[in-house]
């Protein structure tokens, strides 16, 4: 039995991986942890599951009170950081489903995940399609390296480029060697038209009502184009992928970035 806490109950994410969380035998959640509530019941609050289940505005006091194996959080960066530092300092493995990391905050706190031997997982996606979209993108890349990536996300996301499109650019860089694409002399008759720039692959990205969370990889070559796409449709499509990390994060004692280190 997996003993989990919930930071972000209320989000559309959170609620989706409350519901997963109570679902699975092998899971108990202990509590949740919303910086808006303290020292209530879920079953207390409108907006979240009907559940006797305690919650907590603080993670330290969060912890002292309920000791668990894992941490789900799907907060922000800052806040998401936050509550991993505390998650090592209480031997709690953390899985962070929040994007916005820079490389920094990762390396900081692989240093203490590995120092202190305990697993933890940040995934810019949980979604098993997209985790495989990226590999397979990965792969083409090596045979046909002029690519541009389209990301499209709802309109209340907050940082763009999404962190999938940036691990997925990340991931292509590996296998392809920095080139500018399109005319040598095209210029932006409007700025930021031609995408943000990662090694010269460009990356555009789409906010509108209505989205979820979709990626479509576009490679061109002689005579031909490849397109790669994945698309959720609602935040259910990622419960599975944190079901497994969940699962996964107990027999590591490293922190892994990127849902695709533990799918073969």
């Amino acid at each position: 039995m997996i003993k989990i806490v919930i930071a972000g109950p209320r989000g559309n994410m959170g609620k989706e991986a409350v519901k997963m969380a109570t679902g699975e035998e092998s899971f108990e959640l202990v509590a949740v942890v919303d910086h808006r509530y303290n020292g209530v019941k879920m079953n207390e609050i409108p907006t979240m599951e009907q559940l006797d289940i305690p919650v907590y505005d603080n993670m330290t006091q969060c912890f002292e009170n309920h000791p668990c194996d894992v941490l789900i959080d799907l907060t922000t960066p800052e806040v998401g950081k936050k509550h991993m530092l505390t998650a090592f300092e209480y031997g709690v493995r953390p899985v962070v489903g929040t994007t916005g990391f820079t490389d920094e905050d990762v390396e900081e706190l692989s240093q203490i995940a590995q120092e202190k031997q305990l697993g933890a997982i940040i995934a810019p996606n949980f979604a098993i399609g997209a985790i495989l979209m990226m590999k397979f993108s990965q792969m083409a890349a090596r045979y046909m390296p002029n690519v541009e990536i389209i990301e499209q996300h709802h309109d209340r996301k907050l940082d763009a480029p999404s962190g999938t499109a940036v691990k997925t650019a990340k991931m292509i860089s590996e296998v392809r060697e920095e080139m500018k694409q399109g005319h040598p002399n095209e210029t932006e008759q409007m700025a930021g038209a031609r995408g943000a720039d990662h090694e010269g692959l460009r990356i555009h990205s789409i906010r509108l009502p209505g989205l979820v969370a979709h990626q479509e990889v576009i490679f061109g070559g002689e005579g031909q184009t490849l397109k790669i796409r994945h698309d959720s449709l609602n935040r259910a499509s990622f419960m599975p992928g944190v079901k497994l990390a969940c699962e996964t994060v107990m027999k590591l004692d490293i922190l892994v970035y990127g849902l695709e280190h533990i799918i073969e």
